[in-house]
């Protein structure tokens, strides 16, 4: 969690320091500020987990030990070998002490970097199967089971079931927290199973979210989308218009073209595109992308919707490509009778919108001091 807050302020200063196109333009700020953050992150990790680091991978390796197999096995073992190399790393570039602050100092930070983003990405793999030494309640059984999953399965089926949470176990089963909304009574409900398939059961029951988490069978390490993706290494991306810039230069357009050119911009899904549309097309394929990996009755449906909200959009896309290239062909300007306004003089509602000629006024022979006072 810190060092989710270390990299995101880096990240936010360096938003600030960005042009409409992506590019830094403050390189000496952009440099401090990650600088800055190569240093924080360097201090708590040593402070706080390079002391612990053995403890835990073997901590964690023996959980995985202790499971029932799995295919996913080999790939947690592969992440904690990985994290015990980044380790090794770690302490072998510790192993100088330059002075604080100095370049030699900052490079040394420099790189420990990527090792740190190592941990920093895998961190949830690693106290997940940590928990795993954690025992959990006993689940309900026999005749107390059938009456509780009875009731709980008539509150589903009257809308009044509501999952907030939920994971994996070792033993592959979906695990869900949820409030029966019955009545008033303070019940979370621990479930297992795909809530959408008749075969869900219930395994436990608390007054509170903290006392049944604690209870219920711990999490294993959840799955991720793009095995490759981390949140940690700075992805290019061709820098997105924003919304707010094409309506601004639709507002003062004065031909069809230009209001076309901004539509064309919206629309633009070439293969370094900057249209919001795309963008937007591309977000919702990859949710629905995600949602078809969760592998349940309701992530499948939502992958559905998903993916016919995303040829809508293609449609939409298309028609809007259509409608600029009529404008753009009509090489329409707008009438002059819609003048501008003046920007520092004010006229009465009922004058009008054209300025005045001008007309000369004899010389004034009123003292100064009665003159009247333009403000501007």
């Amino acid at each position: 969690m810190r060092f989710s807050v270390i990299h995101l302020k880096c990240e936010t200063a360096l938003d600030t320091l960005r042009s409409r196109h992506g590019t830094i333009t403050d390189t000496t700020t952009a440099v401090s500020a990650r600088t800055e953050r190569n240093r924080d992150a360097a201090a708590a990790f040593t402070e706080h987990l390079l002391p612990h680091t053995q403890t835990l991978l073997a901590t964690a390796r023996s959980a995985i030990d202790s499971m029932p197999p799995a295919r996913h096995h080999g790939a947690w073992l592969l992440l904690l070998d990985d994290l015990d190399h980044a380790a090794t790393h770690i302490r072998r570039i510790l192993a100088d002490t330059p002075p604080p602050g100095s370049g030699a100092a900052r490079e040394q930070h420099r790189a420990l970097w990527p090792y740190l983003t190592a941990w920093a990405e895998h961190s949830l793999v690693l106290t997940n199967l940590v928990d795993q030494h954690r025992a959990p309640a006993t689940e309900f059984s026999g005749q107390q089971q059938a009456a509780w999953n009875e009731r709980a399965q008539a509150g589903k089926e009257r809308g009044e079931l509501e999952p907030f949470e939920s994971w994996y176990d070792a033993r592959g089963r979906l695990i869900t927290l949820a409030y029966p909304v019955e009545d008033d009574a303070s019940t979370v409900l621990v479930l297992a199973g795909d809530l959408d398939e008749p075969q869900w059961q219930v395994l436990g029951q608390e007054d509170n979210e903290y006392r049944a988490g604690q209870l219920a069978p711990p999490p294993v390490p959840p799955g991720v989308l793009r095995p490759r993706v981390s949140r940690y290494r700075p992805h290019i991306t061709a820098p997105e218009v924003r919304v707010q810039d094409l309506i601004h230069d639709v507002t003062v357009a004065h031909q069809s073209g230009d209001v076309a050119e901004a539509l064309f911009t919206a629309i633009d899904d070439t293969p370094h595109s900057t249209g919001p549309l795309a963008h937007l097309s591309s977000l919702i394929r990859t949710a629905g992308q995600f949602a078809d990996a969760l592998e349940t009755r309701q992530g499948g449906r939502s992958a559905v919707r998903l993916n016919f909200i995303a040829r809508q959009l293609s449609s939409l896309s298309r028609e809007l490509r259509e409608t600029a290239e009529e404008l753009s062909a009509a090489v329409g300007v707008l009438p002059p009778h819609r003048a501008s306004h003046p920007r520092l003089l004010t006229t009465p509602a009922s004058a009008p919108t054209a300025p005045a000629a001008p007309t000369t006024r004899p010389p004034s022979t009123a003292s100064p001091a009665a003159a009247p006072v333009r403000h501007r």
